[in-house]
């Protein structure tokens, strides 16, 4: 069945991407190095380094590229079935953690009474317990995401790229719509399933990606060129002069 659904989706990928491709008009004004659109894609795109090498190797990236299929199905199908409890059973996670320490309690209460009756002596039960180094590892790692983010954001706004600040921008609006349509549990799920199928995707349909890609990438710059000939060269710009001592 996991097999099937993924075949069905990187069909129908696949279909949409050739689609696009087809319609999309070969850009001839694009100036890059000679050679084929996808030697010159690959070279836009970074295509000299692996999908793998790219997520940073190692065991998330197997994940993520689905090297073993049972671990990527089973993170997979965790995660959907969190958000169907949460999303469409409408449970909460107070009530969620409430009912699992009380499942707990009842397990251990059951254990160690019947192991007392049966063996005549108290029995200790397990303790359960989570170490120190784990929430540390976690914190540290958040941490390290997150101030490494505020980062990017702090170069694009300082780097007087104008393309790359308005990508961002655009970015956060479609964001926000996004978030308008759904709560935020929602746009994190949506997030983890396309994280674990449009990188195995890309990596079977890359040339097609990077294709794609690059013509879209030129008729973007053309467009630009346009509205930087048409508008933004006509905006005036303020001129400081500044006066030397004698």
């Amino acid at each position: 069945m996991p097999e099937h659904s993924e075949n069905a989706a990187e069909n129908i990928m696949s279909s949409i991407i050739d689609t696009i491709a087809d319609n999309l008009p070969k850009q001839k004004s694009v100036r890059f190095e000679e050679g084929s659109v996808s030697d010159q894609a690959k070279k836009l795109f970074g295509g000299q380094k692996s999908v793998h090498h790219f997520l940073g190797g190692g065991k998330s990236a197997d994940v993520l590229l689905w090297r073993n299929k049972k671990i990527s199905s089973s993170v997979l199908a965790v995660a959907t079935a969190v958000w169907v409890f949460f999303e469409w059973l409408d449970y909460h996670f107070l009530t969620i953690a409430c009912f699992v320490l009380v499942l707990g309690m009842v397990v251990q209460f059951a254990w160690s009474t019947f192991a007392g009756m049966l063996n005549g002596s108290s029995t200790k039960v397990p303790r359960v317990e989570l170490p120190d180094e784990l929430f540390a590892n976690i914190g540290t790692t958040v941490g390290a995401q997150v101030n490494k983010f505020l980062g990017s954001l702090q170069d694009v706004s300082c780097g007087r790229n104008l393309k790359q600040f308005l990508l961002v921008i655009t970015g956060f609006f479609a964001t926000a719509i996004i978030g308008s349509w759904c709560n935020l549990l929602t746009v994190i799920y949506i997030g983890f399933v396309c994280s674990h199928t449009l990188p195995v995707l890309y990596e079977r349909h890359r040339d097609q990606v990077d294709e794609f890609l690059y013509n879209t990438f030129g008729l973007l710059q053309n467009q630009y060129q346009k509205l930087d000939k048409g508008v933004l060269s006509k905006v005036p710009k303020g001129i400081i002069k500044l006066k030397k001592s004698d």
